[in-house]
Order: structure tokens, then C-alpha cells, then sequence
């Protein structure tokens, strides 16, 4: 299944709480429940001013779904093509 990165602009991303944090995290999982097993949240990195989320999905209309039931911004979907890493060199 294809795999996508979300980037959500969300200014002062980096001082959110570890309780804010914690609340998105139940709401994207209640709407994740509800949309069913066809997409999975793998994990997301919080940087000062944008979160970027790693999806599992059939396709970027059902990542697009679950940020609009969600509430949270969507400002890119990007699939990925491939994944690198320092042992790619090898």
C-alpha cells in the first residue's frame, strides 16, 4: 500500500504541550477509527512551525479525508517513490 507525506503548516507547532500534542493525537486516531483499516498513521515530526506525517493509504483522497474530518491542515500530499539512507551509498 503507498505510503505519503503530509505537511501541515500549523504556526508555533514546537510549543505545543505534550497534552496538546496528545489530544490531536486522539482526535486524528478517533477519525482514523472511523474512516477504517484502509489508512494507517505511522508517526509525525513536530518542527517549530509545521508537523509532517507519515501515511499508509490506498491514495492521497483518503489522507485529504482525514484531515478534513480531522480539522487539521493538509498542505501537501506527497507519495513516496522511495526511501534512502545512508546505506543506499553502499
Amino acid at each position: 500500500m503507498p505510503k505519503f507525506v503530509i505537511e501541515r503548516a500549523i504556526p508555533g507547532a514546537g510549543k505545543l504541550t505534550a497534552a496538546d500534542l496528545r489530544a490531536i493525537s486522539q482526535t486524528s486516531c478517533g477519525v482514523l477509527k472511523a474512516l477504517g483499516s484502509g489508512i494507517q498513521w505511522v508517526h509525525s515530526y513536530v518542527t517549530d512551525d509545521k508537523v509532517y506525517c507519515v501515511y499508509i493509504a490506498p491514495d492521497p483522497e483518503l489522507v485529504r479525508e482525514h484531515a478534513r474530518r480531522g480539522g487539521f491542515p493538509a498542505n501537501s500530499v506527497a507519495q513516496v517513490r522511495a526511501v534512502i539512507d545512508p546505506t543506499t551509498a553502499d
